[in-house]
């Protein structure tokens, strides 16, 4: 997508004169006030990057996950190292299940790789999977854009969308999950206006708003808690959401604060879809109470992030230091509160998630060098 005047990927290999390579981020951490990019030269600064959320959005972390292997077998190509690199990728963030995916695709290749092909090799895979990313996120958004051309040829007026945390492209490589949906209406000429849910406590949803205002889309940010009162309205007509991870029988795990953006929905009949690449569905679990539910830093509750009046970075503390704080990343939306599930493969009702599929998708089997 364009920044200004120029495309930029969230995440883009760097290779130098000199042979060396390294990996280009935006800072996540900086938006939506500064845009800012970083090389990341070594897979601890990727690991790094990932779980301080500099890298954040779980397609995204796949891709960077992928690049961080690459970094690894250009330092050190061994058995050990694919271990010890696999290991600790995982651990940086154990929710979304695309890191996972990623990690596992790279190792099982790179497993029956020579030791003195593994760098090259891992470095052609890792852009492999960042452009299957991007055609998985651009397919996705052409269903999904033709729910919402739908939605408004049914009700002849301006199609209201309600989204909650970041699904755009800087959560992915590009295009984004359920902004791609809306991007690529909005380009066709679909009248439709967002509402940004805020999402505490990290507030992923300035990022969406300023995804959307580069982009030109009609969009509103408002507080987490306003959704019902929306919806209750009829002030909303479709709830779209990325994901973190969706289980085989459809369950929806995403930012902490979904599941209420669709408990609310069930009781105002408003149509609640998730917007997902196939590398987030997760077809070994079949009960959602298995995911592990990431449980962050008490801080980012107790502190605000922004900036001051003089325009610079500023942490203002909101609650005492001593204040007894429970932050959880994620939730489940079950099933049964679930329209449907965009894929890159088309919608379904979570009941028939698995018969957009022929067989049981999982990571490729990339060809052996």
């Amino acid at each position: 997508m364009k920044v200004g005047a120029r495309h930029y990927r969230s995440i883009w290999p760097v290779e130098s004169a000199g042979g060396a390579r390294a990996v280009g981020i935006v800072d996540q951490t900086r938006l939506p006030f500064e845009f800012v990019t970083v090389e990341l030269d070594s897979w601890i600064e990727v690991a790094r990057a990932i779980r301080s959320m500099r890298v954040r959005g779980a397609p995204l972390i796949g891709v960077a996950g992928a690049y961080g292997f690459a970094l690894a077998m250009r330092e050190q190509p061994d058995d050990a190292t694919l271990v010890r690199v696999h290991t600790e990728l995982l651990a940086t963030r154990p929710t979304a299940v695309n890191l996972r995916w990623a990690l596992d695709r790279m190792r099982r290749l790179l497993e029956r790789t020579p030791r003195a092909v593994r760098a090259e090799t891992a470095w052609t895979e890792a852009g492999r999977v960042a452009e299957e990313d991007i055609a998985c996120n651009r397919a996705l958004g052409g269903h999904g854009a033709r729910l919402i051309a739908a939605l408004q040829a049914a009700r002849g007026r301006t199609v209201h969308v309600l989204t909650h945390c970041n699904a755009g492209w800087i959560a992915t490589v590009d295009f984004g999950t359920a902004l791609s949906a809306i991007y690529q209406a909005f380009d066709a000429g679909i009248d439709l206006h967002v509402w940004v849910d805020e999402t505490r406590p990290r507030n992923q949803g300035l990022l969406t708003a300023w995804e959307l205002e580069a982009h030109g889309v009609p969009h509103t940010l408002v507080v987490d808690n306003a959704g019902g009162h929306l919806m209750r309205r009829g002030q909303v007509d479709l709830v779209l959401v990325g994901a973190d991870r969706v289980t085989r029988a459809g369950d929806v795990c995403n930012k902490i604060g979904t599941y209420l953006k669709a408990v609310a929905a069930r009781d105002n009949d408003v149509p609640f879809y998730a917007a997902v690449p196939s590398t987030t569905i997760d077809w070994t679990i079949t009960d959602a109470d298995a995911i592990a539910i990431e449980e962050r830093s008490g801080d980012e509750v107790r502190r605000v992030e922004g900036r001051g009046a003089d325009g610079r970075a500023a942490s203002v503390a909101i609650a005492r230091e001593t204040t007894a704080v429970l932050n959880p990343g994620f939730d489940v939306t079950p099933s049964r509160l679930v329209t449907g599930i965009i894929t890159e493969r088309g919608i379904a009702a979570p009941s028939a998630l698995v018969t957009l599929f022929s067989e049981m998708p999982r990571a490729p089997e990339p060809a052996a060098v």
